[in-house]
């Protein structure tokens, strides 16, 4: 057994992690609930939140890239917050994940039942666990491919959807819904249809869709290159983001006006379908099948690199620093894909778990708001501490601090509008109690290594 991480994660490996942790399952079956939601401002939306989370990968960027020993983020909370930012980051970080790679589990289960409704669900979420630890027990590596054409699947989709809809609307194509034209996007009660209540409420689903577009972070200690790589990946973001929501969501409200979308129907099954393509539905249910998966991946290989980062500072047992001769943490990745299993468990007692994992699903998005900003933080007090790293810099964030506090105040802006909603609120509620539970946890962790450090000396 050794303790030290394998760069083993190319270029493209990288990449492809990043376009497909921007992309989530939200843009395939929950892209009519956002536009019903508010309308043609939807796009805006989009375009708002896309530049707030590039700026603030590229700080976070900054800051991986001044420091090649950071493993991941929770070293940079770590370093220049303090210990105990650092301890949360880590295990909040370890426990959205924990929350989301459930609800991912049960995602799998209820889409496989789509071919095979005789399959219970409980064994599909067995299977789907067993079969991604074992190949991230294999190497880095294995997990690098997975997520590349995972990210494949995803793309050809989308892009997929995009060309056939600049062809219809080219072609002035006749639909039930009526001409397919960009006039639709602002002819039927222009851009804020719904007003601005409408507006502010879809910032809340638009951060939901970005969730893990930070995995590049995790990935920072196992990267070949990371001075190259990481800038490539973080810079290629802003145009991928406007291609793929933003170009994929006018296509759609180009061809069928917004208001007549179903919100409870993928867009892209309605779209496919109107041009005659054959198993549409099972077609979009086959790539947000591997757009679970995906997430369910990530989340395995996140969570055992966190735990691997939280025992490398002393923060968790030193059991979890152990790695095998691949360069794999084992009894990290062992420990957050067993806890995995309690989906199966959930899933073979109560047969219809998914609307309980939603609200779950919700407090791990809030939680995930509090890292995004708490490394903001660390990036304000990076730059004002460490002027010299800043200055040296050769990937710095365009406007540095004053942008940061920007940042900052956007996610405030985020907070508050989870607060104001009914369905996102119990998230955030349950924010200050799992803060309480950390530091009581952090209190205990650190008497425990006074004692052992005065029974060594």
């Amino acid at each position: 057994m050794a303790n030290d991480l394998k760069r083993e994660l190319s270029n493209r490996h990288v990449q492809l992690i990043a376009l497909g942790g921007a992309i989530g399952t939200g843009l395939f079956l929950g892209a009519g609930q956002t536009i019903h939601l508010a309308g043609p401002s939807i796009l805006l939306t989009y375009i708002i939140v896309g530049l707030v989370m590039f700026l603030f990968m590229r700080a976070m960027g900054e800051m991986l890239l001044s420091n090649l020993k950071f493993n991941s983020f929770a070293d940079i909370t770590n370093e220049y917050v303090g210990p105990f930012a650092g301890f949360f980051t880590g295990w909040t970080y370890w426990l959205t994940w924990i929350i989301s790679g459930m609800a991912e589990v049960t995602a799998v289960a209820k889409y496989v039942s789509f071919w095979f409704p005789n399959i219970p669900n409980w064994l599909s979420s067995l299977a789907c666990v067993l079969l991604l630890m074992s190949l991230n027990l294999l190497s880095t590596k294995i997990f690098g491919e997975l997520e590349f054409w995972f990210a494949i699947i995803k793309i050809a989709t989308i892009v997929a959807l995009i060309v056939v809809g600049i062809v219809l609307i080219a072609m002035a194509f006749k639909t039930p819904y009526g001409t397919a034209s960009v006039k639709h996007i602002y002819s039927h009660g222009g851009l804020f249809p719904n007003g601005i209540s409408g507006f502010l409420m879809s910032f809340q689903m638009a951060i939901f869709s970005f969730i893990g577009i930070e995995l590049i972070g995790i990935t920072a200690g196992e990267t070949k290159n990371p001075r190259k790589t990481i800038p490539q990946a973080i810079n290629n973001l802003p145009f991928r983001i406007l291609v793929f929501y933003v170009g994929a969501i006018a296509v759609m409200i180009s061809i069928i006006p917004w208001h007549q979308l179903d919100p409870d129907e993928s867009p892209f099954v309605r779209l496919f379908a109107l041009v005659g393509i054959p198993f549409a539905a099972g077609i979009i249910n086959f790539v947000v099948l591997t757009a679970a998966a995906s997430a369910c991946n990530s989340g395995i290989f996140s969570n055992s690199r966190t735990l691997y980062g939280l025992a490398d500072r002393q923060q968790a047992p030193p059991l979890f620093k152990l790695t095998n001769r691949r360069g794999v943490p084992l009894n990290a990745l062992l420990a957050s894909s067993g806890l995995l299993l309690f989906a199966v468990l959930l899933n073979y007692i109560i047969p219809d778990a998914t609307r309980v994992f939603v609200y779950i699903s919700t407090v791990s998005t809030v939680l995930n708001i509090c890292l995004w900003t708490l490394i903001v933080i660390a990036y304000y007090r990076y730059t004002k501490h460490h002027k010299d790293l800043h200055e040296q810099s050769q990937f710095k964030l365009p406007g540095g601090r004053a942008v940061s506090v920007a940042i900052i105040a956007f996610f405030v802006f985020i907070f508050l509008v989870l607060l104001y909603s009914p369905s996102t609120r119990i998230g955030v509620i349950f924010a200050p109690v799992w803060l309480v539970i950390l530091l009581l946890m952090y209190r205990s962790y650190n008497k425990h290594l006074q004692k052992e450090a005065q029974s060594n000396s």
